[in-house]
């Protein structure tokens, strides 16, 4: 399976903002669990399901304003973190996910958003 190790060149990737790294999957395909998408479901509304294999750092949280704007402060970005994480089955919107292809693999790159469900039972790891 897609397990991201040490030597992998996943880990050079860096998703950014609220954005999943997927590894889409076969549509009719039924998960360990049982969860199973029809054909009809996934042409009608073009849903797809994928393995969560990176996730972003999440939505950036704006800084409170100082008052006292002479003040020296480090500019250091605090992020809400997504609910998807590695490993977890995702099922999102097609129509919002960008496809590409990197060493030979086919992924998708979603946002958070476009997310419908999480499945975290099913391990990708295992």
């Amino acid at each position: 399976m897609m397990e991201i190790t040490a030597d992998n060149r996943l880990r050079r990737l860096i998703v950014v903002g609220d954005r999943v790294l997927v590894k889409p999957k076969n549509p009719s395909e039924r998960t360990n669990s049982g969860l199973y998408l029809p054909p009809t479901v996934t042409e009608k509304e073009q849903v797809q399901s994928g393995y969560v294999i990176k996730v972003g750092p999440g939505y950036p949280i704006p800084a409170p304003v100082e008052d006292e704007p002479w003040k020296e402060t480090e500019e250091k970005v605090k992020y809400m973190p997504l609910q998807a994480q590695e490993g977890d089955l995702a099922i999102y919107l097609q129509r919002n996910a960008i496809e590409l292809e990197y060493e030979g693999e086919k992924y998708c790159i979603v946002p958070q958003s476009a997310i419908l469900l999480l499945e975290r039972s099913e391990n990708l790891f295992e």
